[in-house]
């Protein structure tokens, strides 16, 4: 129970490590405090004080003669930029849960993470202005080629001549299914200045000519034709249960009649993840005003209801980060699902 306490603590450690880019010099090699409080530009007093919580975290371990070197989780940290821009996104998060219950309330107030996602709240989200899809689109950016490698090695493309990422961003997904299947054509579809970026992404990765972009609102606009596989990447927990089932019904009539839906995102009911899932995500939604993380069997019956004939369950390896349903829109087979235990 004091861990759960005492969570908010050991998370704003990280982030003060993050911020002072503390990994980084450890990565340099180990280091003793004084040295360490010179870089940092902190009194020693402080950097000792945050050194030892780095060390209780695991972030940081104790080396010989009084020196102080990368723990186990700090040297995850180091050389993955993504979950350092996550780590420090999350001080929206906290600003926005300084009184949960306000928030559970529904009482009228503009959080720091509905700022940040424009589009939530937005009446024409296909016409928000570069500058305020910038720093979100960059940051799903940067999370998004483990999840990638998750979703591929789960399902590979090879059999599917085109692709069409619904809600792409900046196209980092389809740059990763681009790299595995050199003969898969690609599409992407998102709001306009979003599809404007991945374009120019599309062309510094060298796979401009085998890559469309499509500019748009996909609760309002059609999606383009073509495709015979649709990938729906942290998309759907973003929506009401409502928009939810718009964006699947409209993914089900672009596909043709052999056509399949990916579907991937952490879900609720995760085993062993149960907090990532049913306590994150669920406030993390909340402050964004809008979405809310569902179960894997609740998203199925989602997927039957817009007119898909089966769906599957497919293991990856690290679900915490995402889950993957697959969806067929034909008369195939209903297959068992199955997930990590």
């Amino acid at each position: 129970m004091f861990d759960v306490c005492a969570g908010f603590v050991y998370s704003q450690i990280l982030y003060a490590c993050v911020r002072l880019k503390l990994f980084d010099l450890l990565a340099l090699g180990p280091q003793t405090a004084a040295a360490i409080a010179a870089k940092l530009n902190l009194p020693p007093d402080s950097t000792e004080r945050l050194l030892e919580a780095a060390v209780s975290l695991r972030l940081v371990e104790k080396r010989a003669a009084e020196r102080f070197g990368l723990g186990e989780l700090g040297a995850a940290m180091v050389g993955n930029p993504a979950v350092a821009a996550i780590v420090e996104h999350h001080s929206l998060l906290y600003a926005d849960l300084h009184d949960p219950v306000e928030l559970l309330r529904g009482q009228p107030r503009q959080t720091e993470l509905a700022k940040y996602w424009a589009y939530a709240h937005a009446n024409q989200p296909a016409s928000l202005p570069g500058e305020q899809i910038a720093a979100y689109t960059a940051l799903m950016g940067n999370s998004l080629p483990i999840v990638a490698d998750e979703i591929l090695d789960a399902y590979p493309l090879n059999k599917h001549r085109c692709l069409l990422d619904v809600g792409g961003g900046d196209g980092s997904f389809l740059v990763a299914a681009a790299q595995r299947c050199s003969q898969l054509e690609l599409m992407l579809f998102d709001l306009p200045p979003v599809a404007e970026r991945a374009a120019r992404r599309f062309a510094d990765a060298g796979i401009g000519q085998r890559a469309r972009t499509f500019g748009g609102d996909f609760l309002t606009d059609r999606l383009p034709q073509g495709a015979d596989v649709i990938s729906l990447v942290r998309v759907i927990h973003d929506h009401h249960d409502l928009a939810a089932a718009a964006i699947l019904s409209a993914a089900q009539q672009a596909l043709p009649s052999d056509g399949v839906l990916l579907l991937a995102e952490p879900m609720m009911g995760t085993p062993g993840a149960e907090p990532v899932g049913d306590a994150y995500f669920g406030f993390y939604l909340l402050a964004m005003g809008q979405g809310k993380p569902r179960t894997p069997q609740r998203l199925q019956k989602m997927l039957i209801a817009a007119g898909f004939t089966s769906t599957q369950l497919l293991r990856t390896r690290q679900p915490l980060q995402s889950r993957l349903i697959v969806a067929r829109k034909g008369a195939h087979p209903r297959q068992k699902s199955v997930s990590f235990n």
